[in-house]
């Protein structure tokens, strides 16, 4: 028999109390925030001012040019093109001329008033247009103050009356107090404070419930066109008073 290997009086066994491996928790997921720095820095901290160095700029390319791409005419120098003489032919060129006036058109004769002292001279000519924007008032348009009555202007006026008509102020109809009269108060209705009389209407007559359609009265009937029942109408004729048979009364009168 193989001899035992010693392993320590510890074994498996329950808990005798909850212990936190029991439970479901996210585990060390969440980091206290930084005290140092200047992303994520605590709020609870101040947090001093930050400097960033910042590298070279990187390059785009080596070399920023599209290379030898374009074509250039080997002619063409820094001065221009290298060619010989070459002669085109053109149309004539148009020049602006300007006209200027000539030796005829001037009069040195008509000068002579302006070279040498002439006497005053006078011409008539008409109207001018701006004769009638330029038009000042006629004594017409004046209107001179009256001399007259109470108002002269710049002379001493002499007491003046007038007769007016009756002022109604002060007068015998004059309500000097402005007050209401017996006659705009509205009378009382008595029955307001005192016992109310009894009151009557007349209405109109009742008329009892019943059929109300118009019904024919015995001259709207006419037996003797009835012709249901019998040959025919009634028919009323006139014979003579006497007969031709019976011997008349004749009395003598003597």
């Amino acid at each position: 028999m193989a001899e035992e290997v010693w392993v320590g009086t510890w074994r498996p066994h329950r808990p005798r109390g909850p212990i936190m491996a029991l439970y479901s928790s996210p585990g060390p997921k969440y980091l206290i925030p930084p005290t140092t720095g200047f992303t994520k820095h605590t709020p609870t901290k101040l947090r001093a001012p930050a400097y960033s160095f910042r590298g070279a700029p990187m390059l785009l390319a080596e070399n920023c040019s599209p290379g030898p791409r374009y074509s250039v005419n080997p002619r063409i120098l820094r001065t221009g093109k290298d060619l010989g003489p070459a002669y085109s032919i053109l149309g004539r060129y148009h020049t602006k001329t300007t006209l200027t006036p000539g030796p005829g058109d001037y009069f040195p004769e008509k000068s002579t008033k302006y070279v040498f002292d002439s006497a005053p001279s006078h011409s008539i000519s008409a109207r001018t247009k701006t004769f009638r924007v330029d038009s000042t008032p006629g004594p017409a348009a004046y209107a001179l103050p009256v001399v007259m009555g109470p108002h002269t202007v710049g002379k001493i006026a002499q007491p003046s009356f007038s007769i007016k008509g009756r002022s109604k102020l002060g007068s015998f109809s004059d309500d000097m107090h402005k007050t209401p009269g017996p006659a705009a108060y509205r009378q009382t209705d008595m029955q307001l404070t005192k016992l109310k009389a009894p009151q009557y209407t007349m209405a109109a007559r009742v008329m009892p419930p019943g059929d109300k359609t118009t019904k024919p009265g015995p001259g709207a009937h006419s037996p003797e066109k009835v012709t249901l029942t019998k040959p025919c109408a009634p028919v009323v004729t006139f014979g003579i008073k006497h007969s031709d048979y019976m011997t008349p009364l004749v009395v003598d009168v003597e």
